[in-house]
């Protein structure tokens, strides 16, 4: 253990012990691989009476992809948590930089589960679109203000919700490119010239809500939906669109997500929502979807340039996802794009 895992460990242990009124020995303190908006770390804590779990701590890194709220990720997680949907279950959120030198946030571990999008189990592609998409769909149910989300996040109008967070990716583009950009600036004029019509509903939106984004068991159940570090309120078609971008299938691009194709994700979230989809509205998200991915990989490049982290994952999405984003963003506009107004939703 270097001096950094040892000044971490002997932190939280002082603070879980403040928490719980006892002494807390951790174990097995280990940095989870990925993800690039937090640091991440697991650990076994072990009370003085011998009750022990396994928790996991998100600590704000130095740098990161997107500039995040941790207030308001923590109380994403609370609020699905109570709303009975699969997250982890939300233990601390600690602001003061006393206990480890940075703020951070403790969750319970999920156990005998994977997340990676690459090699879904052939056999349970069906099962796991199948909760995705219901997982999705039951989040676009719930209301943002009886879960007190708007004690915390703000509340936008339902005319206006997708323009503002247009206005707001507009701005970390002109704000950290480093070049110009002209595919992405104008997609940006299309969306403001054909706005969509209003929300149905305002919902709690992930924010980034994809395959490796969950946790799954290797019989093809979801334990976990994770990540919520980009959760707003919103639009529930931005986290649908979202969710059915091309880039997370390179491989297999009739696939949303890499399990089911496109119209039976739709199916799946019409179902569970409550919700039709409106050919025109979801379009004008799918655009925006792309925007709003350069966005983040302008800005994660941004960081890598001028030396404010040297993390890799950041000068690899700065380069290799804004071109593909760049090229889905062609296709979408093209006036003979199949995506225009696709099948599942005419």
């Amino acid at each position: 253990m270097n001096a950094r895992e040892q000044e971490l460990r002997e932190g939280l242990q002082s603070y879980l012990a403040s928490k719980w009124n006892s002494p807390v020995t951790m174990s097995g303190m280990a940095r989870i691989p990925g993800g690039a908006s937090r640091e991440t770390w697991k650990a076994q804590a072990a009370r003085a009476d011998g009750v022990s779990r396994g928790i996991i701590i998100r600590i704000d890194p130095e740098t990161s992809l997107i500039d995040t709220d941790r207030r308001t990720e923590y109380a994403a997680i609370e609020a699905a948590y109570k709303a009975g949907l699969q997250v982890p279950e939300p233990l601390f959120l600690e602001q003061d930089l006393k206990w480890i030198g940075r703020p951070f946030s403790v969750t319970s571990e999920i156990t005998d589960c994977m997340a990676s999008a690459e090699a879904f189990p052939p056999q349970h592609l069906d099962k796991i679109a199948e909760q995705k998409w219901t997982f999705l769909g039951k989040l676009a149910q719930l209301d943002p203000a009886t879960m007190g989300l708007d004690d915390v996040m703000e509340m936008p109008d339902v005319s206006s919700c997708a323009l503002e967070q247009l206005d707001y990716w507009h701005k970390v583009i002109i704000d950290d490119e480093l070049h110009p950009n002209p595919i992405a600036h104008a997609a940006i004029r299309w969306l403001k010239r054909n706005p969509p019509p209003a929300a149905q509903k305002l919902s709690l939106v992930h924010g980034d809500f994809r395959s490796g984004n969950f946790l799954y068991s290797p019989d093809g159940d979801i334990t976990a939906v994770l990540d919520w570090e980009m959760a707003h309120i919103g639009d529930p078609l931005e986290d649908l669109a979202w969710s059915l971008d091309p880039l997370w299938s390179w491989s297999a691009p009739e696939l949303a997500g890499k399990l089911v194709p496109h119209a039976e994700a739709i199916r799946i979230w019409e179902a569970a929502s409550g919700m039709k989809v409106d050919p025109v509205a979801f379009h004008w998200w799918r655009v925006f979807a792309s925007v709003k991915g350069i966005g983040i990989w302008i800005s994660s490049s941004e960081d890598f340039h001028n030396g404010v982290s040297k993390e890799s994952i950041l000068a690899m999405a700065g380069w290799l996802m804004t071109d593909r984003q760049q090229q889905i963003i062609v296709d979408f506009l093209s006036p003979h794009s199949p995506h225009r107004f696709p099948e599942a939703v005419k």
